[in-house]
């Protein structure tokens, strides 16, 4: 018998939208009689088919899929409109360059690319607001429920359920908890779950598991020395999937779990690998990358050097050591943002609502425009696109004092945007660097050139809807 978990909410919403949309889209061309069935004189390229195809990775670039936007429904539903219109936008813009890429592409009439961005946007924004209507049903009658059954009833029983709670992928877990007698039994569980905590007779944890029918059997107890691991072995014969607790937080909330961190399990995983093919496509990735946002972006860097300038003296630019790869220091080029001899007293963490913070700075960190000289740190090879944030000789040292593991996350180079940077907001402690290491180091450990594609396409959101700036 074989068994799978069930897959998130937001893949489920993901597959909704794309259903839905494959199944409108081509019905209301057809009804509209536009003359949009082919763009060249290719019988597989159709007109109309990159508008689904942008929809969709706006859609997915702009966080709708997460967590956080799928339980924020009414203020998704706001900007879903919008999104759709950049979506068709974009699909507007890319098939009036076609002609110029392929010479037997056919320019559109520009009555036509209006209907096509008109139906698009009411048809994407009927489906997206169906899917979510769809999504909302299922969630409230239970459908898309996983059934978890955890070993372990001690704290690292509980942390993870609070973690499921806050930042689980799958919005509703049924889960049930099974220990062995020579455990303790964290309190805060008997008073919340007593009737879902189970001890049974000889460890017998498959019997708890085929009672509850569970999908997936999570390994989490405080102490594992001692525990009859031919009871687990039972249960992997019987069809269910077994998962270390490290691993699942891993593959679940998509960071390490610094607090509960065993090296044996970080030795011994997958991950942390890098062959000279993956250098050669992430340093391809950087340099197409940035020198295509570099010249997009080139009259918004113009524009912000010149109201610093208009704002007050002193330098437009603003360089400072930061660590990269390796720990090699390098020069970072920012628009500055601070007031002249902001440092004076030496360096500080930012902080909220920090008076050395120029009117306009304040505007340039908002808008994140003041991060934008660092596409040439990328260029000359400093940087990367996508990787950790670069952070202070002097802070890294202290860091790496006080924080385990600290230095892993200069396996690869610092980069303009990443992994921690769209997960967490802009931090400015050491605890907050605790938090956003956790998320640097799954970056580390899980690098691949589509997982930098996704964390580019990400940062859209951030960049439009900034959120924890300082």
């Amino acid at each position: 018998m074989l068994r799978f978990s069930k897959t998130t909410t937001g893949t489920v919403l993901f597959a909704l939208d794309a259903a839905l949309i494959i199944t409108v889209w081509p019905l209301v061309l057809w009804l509209s009689r536009l003359d949009v069935l082919y763009l060249f004189e290719f019988p597989w390229d159709a007109r109309g088919v990159d508008y689904p195809i942008f929809d969709l990775l706006l859609l997915f670039a702009m966080g709708l899929y997460r967590r956080e936007a799928i339980l924020e429904a009414g203020r998704s539903l706001t900007r879903v409109p919008l999104i759709v219109g950049m979506g068709a936008a974009l699909a507007i813009l890319v098939s009036l360059i076609q002609p110029l890429l392929v010479p037997s592409a056919v320019m559109p009439g520009g009555r036509d690319q209006a209907m096509l961005f008109g139906l698009a946007v009411v048809t994407f924004t009927f489906c997206a607001f169906l899917a979510r209507l769809i999504i909302d049903v299922l969630i409230r009658r239970r459908v898309l429920r996983r059934r978890l059954l955890i070993v372990g009833a001690g704290q690292r029983a509980w942390d993870l359920l609070l973690m499921l709670g806050r930042e689980g992928s799958s919005l509703h877990d049924d889960v049930s908890l099974v220990y062995d007698p020579q455990e303790d039994v964290d309190p805060r569980l008997l008073a919340e779950r007593s009737d879902r905590i189970f001890c049974p007779p000889d460890f017998n944890v498959v019997g708890i598991a085929t009672r509850m029918d569970a999908d997936l059997i999570i390994v989490a107890p405080d102490e594992r020395r001692g525990m009859n691991l031919e009871r687990l072995l039972d249960c992997k014969k019987a069809g269910f999937p077994v998962i270390q607790y490290l691993s699942f937080v891993e593959r679940e909330i998509r960071r390490i779990d610094l607090k509960r961190m065993e090296l044996g399990w970080l030795v011994y995983s997958d991950g942390f690998t890098f062959g000279a093919l993956d250098r050669f496509l992430k340093r391809a990735f950087d340099l197409v990358v940035s020198f295509i946002v570099l010249l997009l972006t080139a009259p918004l860097i113009a524009i912000g050097m010149l109201a610093i300038r208009w704002e007050g003296r002193g330098p437009v630019l603003y360089r400072q050591e930061r660590v990269t790869l390796d720990g090699k220091v390098f020069l970072i080029m920012k628009l500055r943002t601070m007031k002249v001899n902001a440092e004076a007293h030496g360096a500080v963490w930012a902080a909220t609502k920090d008076n050395r913070i120029t009117r306009v700075g304040a505007f340039l960190r908002r808008t994140r425009i003041d991060e934008l000289p660092q596409l040439m740190n990328i260029l000359r090879g400093d940087m990367s696109f996508v990787g950790p944030r670069p952070e202070r000789p002097i802070f890294v040292k202290e860091l790496t004092e006080k924080i385990p593991l600290y230095n892993e996350r200069h396996m690869v180079k610092a980069g303009l945007t990443g992994w921690a940077q769209i997960n967490y907001p802009y931090g400015a402690s050491i605890d907050d660097a605790r938090s956003k290491l956790s998320y640097d180091l799954y970056y580390v450990k899980n690098f691949s050139i589509l997982f930098d594609f996704v964390i580019l396409l990400q940062t859209l959101r951030v960049v439009l809807w900034p959120s924890g700036v300082r």
